[in-house]
């Protein structure tokens, strides 16, 4: 393959994964707008509603986002009055998230979504089992990759 032709949309390994985000992420967007949230604040919420209260740096690595990019996201959530921001107790560089009465209602109404949107793919259940496989075994190969090459830097 010559130079340029590597260089072909069609030719990236990665633009599938990019494109296949995008499209679910647009699935979702009718159920999100119901409640007023957008596909990133879902994710911090379901976060939350897994494990209640967590440091901003770790919902950050738990969602592969840096926290510059987290912070403003949480601060707009904190806003809508979703989640409360407080400083750590014991160590006061730590900014522990927790959800609110309201961010902990939403669970309620967003608890239908994940299956809605099965319902609409097309495709038997093992057929969705192994896809699901085959995207986590991706997603720990390549995260493996990435701490490698970070510990690689230090």
């Amino acid at each position: 393959m010559s130079t340029y032709e590597q260089l072909k949309l069609e030719n990236q390994i990665c633009f599938p994964f990019y494109a296949i985000s995008r499209l679910i992420t647009r699935q979702y967007q009718p159920y999100l707008d119901k409640l007023g949230l957008t596909y990133p604040q879902y994710l911090v919420l379901m976060v939350l509603w897994e494990y209640e209260r967590m440091p901003v740096n770790d919902i950050a690595k738990k969602l592969i986002l840096n926290t510059n990019t987290i912070t403003p996201l949480l601060k707009r959530m904190e806003k809508m009055e979703l989640i409360e921001r407080n400083k750590d107790k014991i160590d006061e560089r730590k900014v522990i998230v927790q959800l609110t009465k309201k961010g902990d209602t939403l669970k309620k109404k967003a608890a239908c979504i994940p299956e809605k949107l099965m319902g609409a793919t097309t495709g038997n259940e093992e057929e969705v089992a192994a896809m699901k496989k085959f995207q986590h075994q991706l997603y720990h190969m390549l995260n493996a990759m990435l701490e490698a090459e970070n510990n690689n830097e230090e």
